[in-house]
This record gives C-alpha cells, structure tokens and sequence, in this order.
C-alpha cells in the first residue's frame, strides 16, 4: 500500500512538474501549438490595457482587477510593446505555417499580416498628434468614463472615482510623449492647436458638477436596483466624483491648455504631413496601413478622380430630372439639402424627431433584408445622440460596437450640433452604413464568431469595415431601399464624398494641397454642408491615409463579387456571399481574395 501511494505521489508530482513546465514554456516561450500562442498574444496585450478590457467587457465582474485603473500612456510602455511585438512575429514565424489546416493558417496569415505591417511602422511611432480635435486623449478619456466605464455595483461606482483620481498620471504620460514629438519636430497643425484649446478651455470652465464626468454618473447610480446604494453613500461618491474632477481632472487639464498655449505660436500652419520629418514616407506606410494594399497615393489619387467623374455623371442625371441643371455638382445637391422638406427644426423636438427616424428606417431595413443574409448578429443597435461636449469637432456620425457581455448593445452616434446638417435625402444611406446592414452587421458578427482566436473577433482592418459598410449603401438600393430619386442622390452623394476622400487625402498628405484647396474641392464635388466638409479636412490631417480605406475597400468588394457571379452562375447567392465575406471577420483585402477565390473554386467542384 505505501509503494502505491508512493508511486501515485511521485506520478501526481510528475504530472504537476510537467504541467508547470508546460505553462511556463506556453507563458514565455514558443507555446507547443500555435493555438495556444494565438491566445497568448490577445491576452499579454489585453491585460496590459484596462480600459480596452472596460470597453470590451468581455470578463466576468468576478474577474476584474482592472477597472480602477488606466491604461498605461508612457514612452516606456510603448517601447515595451514595440518590443513584444517584434517578439511575437519572430515567435509566429518559428511555427511551420504549412503544417497548419486551413482555418488555422488564415489564422496565422491575418496575425502575420498584422504584426508585419505594425513592425514596418515602428519608425514613424511619433507620427501623430495625441491631442486632437477628432479622436484626442483630451475628449476620448471623458468618452471613454461617460460612456463606456459602467456601475452595477457600488464596487463599479468607487472604481469610477479611482479612475478619475487618476488623470494627473495619465496626463503626465501623455505630456511626456507631447514633448517627445516637439523635440522630433513632429508639430500638429496650427488648427488642432487651436479648436482643442477651445476645447478644453469650455471643458474645464463647466461647473463640476454639470460636467459630464458628474452627470453621467449621476445617470449611471440612478439605474442601479433599488436598495442597492443607501443615501448616504450615494452622497459620498458624488461628492468624491465633484472632488476629483475639481481636484485631479481639472488640474490635469490645465497642463494639456498651457503646453499647447505655449505650442501654438510654434505650429508651422495647416500642413499635411508631409512637412513631417520623413514625411513622404510615413504617408505610404499609412496608404499600406489603412487600404492594406500596395497601392501609391499617386495611384489612389487616380483611382478617386476617375471615380468622382463617374459618380457626378450619375448625380448629374437626376439632378437634371430634379431641374436643377445649372451650377457644379456640389452647388446643386445643397440647393435640395436646403429645401425647407428636407429639414428638421433646430430644436430638442427637432433632434428628438432626427434620432426616432433613424430608428424606424434602421428596422424597416432590419426586417426587410432577411433573403440576403443568412448570418444576422445576436445584438441588437439603437440610435444615440453624440455627448454635446465633443459634438462641435466630432465626425457626423459613428459607430461603437457592443459589449462582449451583452451589457452596452452597438450605438450608432448621430452628430446634432446642427440639424441643417442631417438632409433627410441621406438618411438612409448613413443609417444603412453605420448600423444595419453595414458596421453594426460586420463588427458585431466579427465578435459573435466561433472557432476562431481571440484577436480574430477584434482585430480591425479598416479598408474591410469602411469597404463592407461602403458597400452596404449600395447594396440597400440595388435591393430596392432607396428607391426614390432624392434617395438615390443622397447614396450617390455618400459615395463621392468617399471617392472625394481619394482624392483630397492623397493631395493634402502627397500633393502638398493646402487645407482651403482640400476644402473647396470638396464642396464642389460633394454638395455637402460647409461645417461637415471643414471637419473632414481637419480630420483628414490628423489621420492621414484611413479615408483613403473605403472607396478601396467597397471596389475590392464589388470586384470580388463580380468575379463569383461570373465564375459561378446560377451556383453564386448573394446571400452565401454576404456569409462568407461576414464570418472570416476583418481581414486584409488580400486575404479576403483568397478566401473568395478558395470558395468560388470549391463551388465549382
């Protein structure tokens, strides 16, 4: 009996030995299966990031040891990760990627992809301008508290204020990049200095207890279960959340106004970044980037002016049914965007009305779309008003995905700082873009998948998002959705502002355009309000090269359809298109060929 309980005691050591023999190797060094290292990879880099772990909300609450901390902004972590994933590569690589069946090895390729073009960047890591009117750490930090930081429980609510206590340390990693990027003689353009100091200037002059930070909390504790929260406490944290904001975000706040006071009498204008250092050639990395192509900007540049002569021929043509035949493109569209049908009220009745719109043609499609698609998200989407804090340098609309757990469905974010801007003859396009079929059906499929690594159901490849959705306006009107002329002209007119994107991108980052050219262009081409356009100038200054993603991405996807259709016949149903593009999740565009090519050859036998 104790040679049995001998030998299962040495057996049980044994086996415990070589269990942690195998997790040490599969933590830190080459795992024995790349599935393993797949996993690796997405959770080294998401526990390192608390706030995309809030965002995701993909952990149990039992599980969180993160949500009363920030994301880590300094040099030394970028460096760090710059490191890992020069390691990752390196690790990926060492596996053989033949010996893999296929699912795996798209797997791989889209990892490989990823990491290679990340690593090609590494160099231009100071390219970008942290604070900025559109996406800055300034407005995303409040975003991010406001919107996506939830309380169920009081636990939740004390995390919040540990958050908030936090900004000094934030901005003092942020700062530190800041000064990094000037002595590189990286400087945003003269604007971006400007609209975020206004920015933060009315941000900080909001009493504390109006500021979002306190309102949306306010909003947060009020819908927790009654009896949750007694009085007294609840006192306690809205009073710990007013000190904060007035005691640390303010003050952090503070040192972001006087580094760009002292900044702006040193920006160099309104430039694209071709006045950066290496400026040319962060532009093609960030064409490469964003299209994941191989395309020159002087190639996509060609490409958008022979699509905007395309598409103004067809705007043309019911403009003229419309009687409207005199003057540009441009000049004709904002004669209908200004007819007094074509507007809501500049009111809270107006925006209210706007917001219930969008939701009705949201469902109406919805219900409408169902032969076409096999593959329907579990999650549904609703219509949000974008916070008025951030509204005035906002884009006119957008799209965030929800939550893995089921708690924050996806919200579409319609800008109404201005109901001029919102002509009821592109309300269906922009709804079919950012929620149903387009982003809300790709990036919440994309989460929903099985079967798949991590990464796969979060890794974004902009020209296939912006592609997918692109593609979707076009697809609701040739499925009969936008079936009366004005309609029509408002899907045309979504797609020239893309094909415009082509065009003025690559000439403010390539051609050397300035801001004003960049902006009349569009007005002319577009028809577009002047507040829009000027905003989309700006943004494409501190972002270079991503709306150049679109137009690419919807013709590689046009292409490839037709290329099915073709091939296959009476074989090819849009709908098993649809599911095939949907479920491989974001992909590079090449890939995306490959998987179409792979799938037409297995149809045809």
């Amino acid at each position: 009996m104790k040679t049995l309980l001998k030998f299962t005691a040495w057996t049980l050591f044994a086996l415990l030995a070589a269990a942690t023999a195998l997790g040490l190797h599969t933590v830190y060094g080459k795992p024995l299966k790349v599935a393993w290292f797949f996993e690796r990879v997405f959770i080294e880099y998401a526990v390192d990031d608390p706030e995309m772990l809030t965002s995701l909300g993909m952990l149990p609450s039992w599980l969180d040891w993160y949500s009363d901390d920030l994301t880590d902004r300094s040099l030394v972590r970028e460096r760090e990760m710059q490191a890992k994933l020069r390691e990752d590569l390196a690790t990926l690589r060492d596996y053989d990627r033949e010996a893999l069946d296929e699912g795996t090895r798209l797997s791989y390729d889209v990892l490989e992809y990823f990491l290679a073009i990340q690593e090609e960047g590494e160099r231009f890591s100071l390219h970008n301008y942290p604070l900025n009117q559109l996406f800055g750490v300034q407005s995303n930090f409040v975003t991010f508290l406001a919107t996506q930081h939830g309380v169920a429980s009081e636990a939740d609510a004390e995390a919040y204020v540990a958050r908030l206590g936090k900004t000094p340390v934030m901005v003092g990693q942020v700062m530190e990049g800041l000064e990094a990027r000037e002595a590189a003689g990286i400087l945003p353009p003269t604007f971006v200095v400007e609209k975020v100091l206004a920015e933060m200037r009315a941000f900080t002059a909001t009493p504390a207890t109006e500021n979002i930070l306190y309102t949306s909390f306010v909003e947060k504790l009020d819908k927790l279960p009654a009896g949750s929260l007694d009085a007294a406490r609840r006192d306690e944290l809205l009073a710990s959340v007013e000190a904060a904001i007035t005691d640390a975000v303010y003050p952090g706040y503070g040192r972001f106004i006087a580094y760009y006071d002292r900044l702006l009498p040193l920006t160099r204008g309104n430039h694209g970044v071709w006045a950066l250092p290496e400026g040319d050639a962060f532009y093609a990395w960030s064409a490469r980037l964003h299209t994941s192509t191989d395309m020159t900007p002087a190639q996509i540049h060609q490409m958008g002016l022979d699509e905007v002569a395309r598409i103004e021929a067809e705007m043309d043509a019911i403009l003229v049914a419309e009687g409207l035949v005199e003057g540009s493109i441009g000049a004709r569209v904002q004669q209908v965007a200004t007819r007094a049908e074509q507007l809501y009220p500049d009111t809270d009745a107006g925006r209210a009305a706007i917001i219930a719109d969008f939701t009705r043609i949201i469902e109406e499609v919805d219900a409408g779309i169902g032969e076409h698609f096999n593959v329907r998200p579990k999650m549904g989407v609703k219509v949000e008003r974008v916070p008025e804090f951030r509204e005035k340098t906002a884009p006119g609309a957008y799209y965030n995905p929800p939550a893995f757990d089921g708690s924050r469905p996806g919200i579409f974010y319609i800008n109404l700082r201005n109901t001029a801007e919102v002509a009821k003859f592109g309300m269906r396009t922009l709804a079919y873009h950012e929620a149903i079929p387009g982003h809300h059906f790709q990036t919440t499929i994309q989460q929903e998948l099985t079967g798949v690594p991590t990464f796969r159901k979060i890794l974004p490849f902009t020209a296939f998002s912006e592609g997918w959705a692109l593609y979707t306006e076009r697809l609701a009107w040739e499925i009969g959705f936008q079936d009366q002329p004005l309609d029509n002209l408002g899907r045309l007119q979504a797609e020239m502002f893309r094909a415009v994107r082509l065009v003025v991108d690559t000439g403010l980052h390539d051609q050397r355009w300035t801001r004003e050219q960049a902006i009349a262009y569009m007005l002319d081409k577009t028809g577009m309000p002047e507040t829009d356009v000027v905003a989309e100038i700006e943004r494409y200054l501190v972002m270079p090269g991503q709306a150049l993603a679109y137009k690419v991405g919807m013709n590689k996807i046009l292409e490839l359809r037709a290329r099915a259709q073709e091939a296959l016949g009476p074989k090819f149903a849009l709908r098993d298109f649809h599911d095939l593009v949907l479920t491989g999740g974001d992909l590079p565009l090449a890939l995306l060929e490959r998987r179409v090519d792979a799938w037409i050859a297995g149809k045809r036998g």
